[in-house]
């Protein structure tokens, strides 16, 4: 751990967040604190009172950043939201929540009615959020069946109207639209026609079966029976709608109604959201990394769920606080301009509905479960015929692959892929710049990246792979069987794959393995050496690139970005160039021997 003494005293008496981060520099932990000092320092007392994962993660904290905010609310709040950009390894996560969709009532005079899965600050309105797209898509087709929504993406206003910028559509035509592109329908009569779709997203049906009901009646009343047909069916569509609800026993305020169920480190979230007196909808959120406390779940899953949401209760029931109550309420309080309130119901109805919320948790973490169970156990014919193919003792789910790139002896790198069930797993995958190696050696390349590869997996008490594929012959492969022999991880099957002639090498036998050209396992190892041969490819040009950008050279009048390729594809360096003659630079490089002897004049200058 690199974090220092010194650095723990510096730290604010202030409210903030924190994060944590390994060696990579990457952010493992994000928390928030009432006093940043206090709470950093507490990860470094006595172990005795912490928990497996808080003794773990500080094993790879190397260092340590924070940010000082104004107060409590806004540190929970900054948290939240770094948390969902950063997606850290110890943190609880949300499965998929940065794609949960929204209904979005765009904030234009006509405006338009859409299902999105972010949220911008452009004053718009958003409800949701809603785990469950597929209902949110059926939820649209009811509103566009009732309301004669615009559904094109114009920006209209009065002076596009008067322009006659836009015309009317087919939607117009057959009557799904009123027509607001020329003028057709009143600014202050579309927005009615929103007001009662916000009515609707809030679950308050009852308000908008009245009003459609009672223009059915006055279009009947003066004989306009076309336009009475129209509202019957609007009215059809809402009680078909509504009728799919459940109604709850008693009539009770607008809440939602949260439950947990857990397993080791995953659970299900179920929030039941109520309003008036029916089931709106239930949404379930899976969620991964549960090391901690229950209550701070709640805490975590209650912020990121509200954050941005148009659709705050007046009461929320929980089977317990979650941390940070009182930070919660008064930032859901101002997001909601209304009073909210926490309820942890044991007797009577608000508890009967709390142990359906949880009997649902229950049951859909139960699936969650069969279903990850059954992923598991799942193996593709391709990894059953390699694992005959190699006479691998299990089928190799979990494959990595190694190979190096260079460009005459310069930029060395190499590159490590990650192949799960047959498939890249492109989160995995790992760039390298080689450290040890100073000339072209892609043996000894391939040893130092085998080596701290899983030299650090070590450290982390991470899993390894079931099968190292090696981009190269006998050669590269037992230089990366010595590296595992040093780790003592030398029982970890690894073969080499060699591009001459696609032979497969398994350590200790001179000969390369028997496989079938067709077999659908060979077929997978090349698929997945090639995967690493063009990762390491693209990160060896990228490292050129930034070279080639950076190069004295191109200060040069006439020499420019091809020529410096050139360069570095027929010469080793700025060295090997201040060692060449004129004559050779101009016939490999196609350039005049005026501009050669400065490129050597250059190259010497730099060199020395």
């Amino acid at each position: 751990m690199d974090i220092n003494h010194d650095q723990l005293k510096s730290l604010p008496v202030l409210p903030g967040v924190y994060q944590f981060k390994n060696k990579d520099d990457k952010i493992i932990y994000i928390g928030k604190a009432k006093n940043l000092r206090v709470r950093v320092r507490s990860y470094f007392q006595n172990q005795k009172h912490q928990s497996s994962k808080t003794i773990t993660m500080m094993k790879n904290a190397h260092n340590l950043e924070w940010i000082v905010v104004e107060n409590e609310v806004e540190a929970l709040l900054t948290e939240a939201n770094l948390i969902k950009e950063y997606r850290p390894r110890y943190n609880v996560l949300m499965k998929d929540d940065k794609s949960y969709p929204y209904i979005q009532i765009t904030n234009e005079p006509f405006p338009q009615v859409l299902l999105t899965r972010k949220v911008n600050k452009d004053d718009s309105k958003y409800y949701g959020p809603f785990t469950d797209a597929h209902r949110l898509r059926k939820i649209l087709k009811v509103l566009h069946k009732v309301f004669p929504i615009r559904s094109c993406s114009y920006y209209l206003d009065d002076r596009i109207i008067m322009e006659k910028k836009v015309t009317l559509c087919l939607d117009y035509h057959i009557k799904r639209c009123e027509g607001p592109c020329e003028g057709l329908v009143s600014e202050k009569e579309y927005r009615e026609m929103i007001n009662h779709v916000a009515s609707f997203m809030k679950g308050d049906t009852n308000k908008i079966e009245r009003y459609i009901e009672s223009k059915m009646k006055h279009a009947s009343k003066n004989m306009l029976y076309e336009d009475a047909a129209k509202h019957r069916d609007q009215l059809n569509a809402v009680q078909g709608f509504s009728s799919r609800k459940s109604q709850t026993r008693v009539m009770l305020e607008d809440r939602d109604i949260f439950a947990l169920a857990s397993k080791n480190d995953i659970g299900i979230m179920v929030i039941i959201r109520i309003r008036n007196g029916f089931i709106y909808s239930r949404e379930k959120i899976s969620l991964q990394n549960l090391f901690g406390s229950e209550s701070d779940t709640f805490k975590t899953v209650i912020t990121r769920f509200y954050m941005g949401s148009n659709l705050i209760p007046s009461f929320i029931s929980l089977p317990k606080k979650p941390d940070n109550h009182n930070d919660l309420l008064s930032w859901l309080c101002m997001e909601k301009g209304a009073k909210v309130r926490f309820e942890y119901p044991k007797i009577g109805e608000k508890a009967r509905e709390l142990r359906i919320t949880l009997k649902n948790a229950e049951l859909l973490l139960n699936e969650w479960i069969i279903k990850r169970k059954k992923y598991k156990e799942h193996i593709p014919k391709t990894l059953i015929q390699l694992k005959d193919d190699l006479n691998l003792q299990v089928s190799p789910k979990n494959i990595e692959a190694f190979d190096v790139s260079h460009l005459g002896g310069t930029n060395t790198v190499a590159s490590m892929v990650s192949f799960i069930n047959g498939k890249p797993r492109k989160t995995n995958y790992r760039k390298y710049d080689i450290k040890s190696v100073n000339m072209i050696d892609d043996f000894a390349s391939i040893r130092e990246v085998v080596y701290r590869r899983y030299d650090r997996l070590k450290n982390e008490n991470s899993s390894f792979p079931d099968l190292i594929l090696i981009d190269g012959g006998k050669g590269q492969l037992n230089m990366a069987t010595s590296a595992l022999r040093d780790l003592g991880l030398d029982y970890i099957p690894v073969v080499g794959l060699a591009k001459r002639l696609e032979e497969v090498f398994v350590p200790g036998n001179p000969d390369a393995q028997v496989i079938h050209k067709d077999s659908l396992g060979l077929i997978l190892l090349r698929r997945v050496r090639d995967e690493a041969h063009r990762f390491a490819v693209s990160f060896q040009r990228d490292k050129r690139s930034r070279a080639m950008l950076e190069s004295p050279l191109l200060k040069i009048k006439g020499i420019g970005d091809k020529t410096i390729e050139k360069l570095f594809i027929e010469f080793n360096g700025l060295e090997e160039l201040a060692c060449q003659s004129p004559d050779d630079i101009s016939k490999k490089i196609g350039v005049s021997i005026k501009l050669s002897k400065e490129i050597i004049k250059i190259s010497k200058r730099i060199a020395k």
